[in-house]
């Protein structure tokens, strides 16, 4: 397997296939969470026989075009600390939306049990707001049903 991924990573990303892979498994931490969900690297290319000096194209969606470019310093100091060598030396903003976080699927509930819903209403009784208690009791069947209780 440890063979197989090296060559399958350059046919899917490119002949930078692995550095690129890289960024993009580690770009939240990088650039940080509120500019990762509005960045994402797209290309990684360097001078033909080098492997210093990198072009990195990033997806950017508008307004944070500007942020990008005031924090391009320290963005290319940590892409060079994480690689440990001068690989990038400068970024390309290219504009457009970054590509969708991955959705999580929705946990899978279990039915509630008749001991499990008295318990839970018993714990509401002193409640006295009709409205908040039914909010409660939504949200208690929402932790019993996920925690397996």
């Amino acid at each position: 397997m440890a063979r197989l991924v090296p060559g399958l990573a350059r046919k899917a990303l490119g002949a930078n296939g692995l550095a690129l892979g890289s960024l993009l498994a580690d770009w939240g931490t990088l650039v940080g969470p509120r500019l990762a969900a509005r960045t994402a690297p797209v290309k990684l290319s360097f001078p033909r026989g080098e492997r210093t000096g990198g072009l990195l194209q990033v997806r950017i969606a508008g307004a944070a075009a500007l942020e990008v470019q005031h924090a391009e310093p320290q963005i290319l100091q940590r892409i060079n600390s994480f690689f440990g060598y001068a690989a990038v030396a400068r970024l390309k903003l290219v504009q457009g939306p970054p590509p969708p976080a991955p959705r999580r699927p929705p946990p899978v509930l279990r039915a509630l049990g008749a001991a499990e819903e008295s318990r839970i209403a018993r714990a509401l009784e002193t409640v006295e707001d009709a409205g908040l208690r039914e909010a409660l009791l939504g949200l208690g069947r929402c932790v019993v049903q996920r925690r397996g209780e």
